[in-house]
């Protein structure tokens, strides 16, 4: 065993106020021995809740780094430094919650028109199909963040939480709800009667291309999950189908999905979250594709990042 000291690089935790601290970890342990020894001192400073990094840095150090690689071999008496990152919440916690405000939300405007409207609203084939795809949509979601997903990071600040909804709460939530229920689409409309909207075939193909859309975006789910085995933080090339064009299928699918729905409806509310989510999931993507190719060099196959030929 070998003694660290470890500092304050912010302000303490008020449960913990006696720093400098110093912890026993193993010889051969790694920043996540370092953080459960901190933890056994202070139970409330859980590790999810610490970062861990050298003197005077700010980049954290990795759970699974040894100790041996970030202090050297003069381990004993050597020094970190810990920053409290407050109260945490799992992602898998916080995806459910993104994707469950939709899931009620959404009934409640379908169902309860005369209470938004003022007047009860018979729905077209139109609303019942996008009613439908919306539903399907963010179940098939909560069954993937309960089943399918293996998070590399596995908590975020609690207050992230309000922020991170919001973009499916309002948007994909309220918005959408509110807009697409509405007298305008309904089965009497002006709008609707006599219009491609109301025409059977443009409704089954807008369904087959959605569901194409959705089988595809869970299918690359499921080979990013094969990638990482349970428990760890691995990373290895994706290949195999949307992969051979861009590195995030799954975000280019998602956002075909919700094409999809915006073409049938030309709702304003649905441009508006199409166009914002096709925004973040841009800037997601490329961030990744910048750290695929980091990581693997030229190893790396040559594809897009998220929109196939273009970027």
């Amino acid at each position: 065993m070998v003694n660290i000291t470890i500092s304050s690089a912010s302000k303490p935790p008020p449960f913990a106020r006696d720093w400098p601290i110093t912890v026993e970890a193993p010889q051969d342990g790694t920043i996540a021995d370092v953080k459960a020894a901190i933890s056994t001192k202070y139970p409330k400073f859980y590790a999810s809740r610490q970062k861990l990094s050298l003197k005077n840095d700010r980049k954290a150090l990795s759970d699974d780094k040894k100790l041996s690689e970030v202090l050297g071999e003069k381990l004993q008496g050597a020094e970190l430094q810990v920053k409290d990152l407050g109260p945490q919440v799992s992602w898998r916690t916080v995806f459910l919650v993104e994707y469950g405000g939709p899931l009620l939300i959404h009934p409640l405007f379908y169902y309860f028109s005369k209470f938004w409207y003022g007047k009860e609203v018979v729905h077209s084939s139109l609303q019942k199909y996008v009613f439908a795809f919306v539903m399907l949509h963010f179940i098939k979601r909560e069954l993937e963040t309960i089943f399918v997903h293996r998070f590399s990071n596995g908590t975020m600040p609690i207050g992230n939480i309000f922020r991170n909804s919001a973009h499916y709460h309002i948007l994909s939530g309220l918005f959408l709800a509110y807009d697409i229920y509405r007298p305008k689409y309904s089965a009497a409309s002006p709008f609707i009667v006599g219009t491609y909207r109301n025409n059977k075939d443009f409704l089954y193909v807008a369904a087959g291309l959605w569901a194409f859309a959705e089988l595809s975006n869970f299918h690359t789910h499921m080979t990013l999950r094969s990638l990482r085995p349970a428990g760890t933080r691995t990373r290895a090339i994706p290949y195999g189908y949307g992969f051979f064009l861009v590195s995030c299928p799954n975000y280019f699918f998602e956002v075909m999905g919700w094409a999809i729905i915006t073409g049938m409806t030309n709702s304003l509310a649905a441009y508006l979250f199409l166009a914002f989510s096709a925004y973040i999931m841009t800037v997601w993507a490329i961030k990744k594709h910048k750290n695929y190719r980091k990581e693997f060099g030229k190893d790396y196959p040559r594809r897009k990042a998220i929109w196939p030929f273009i970027l």
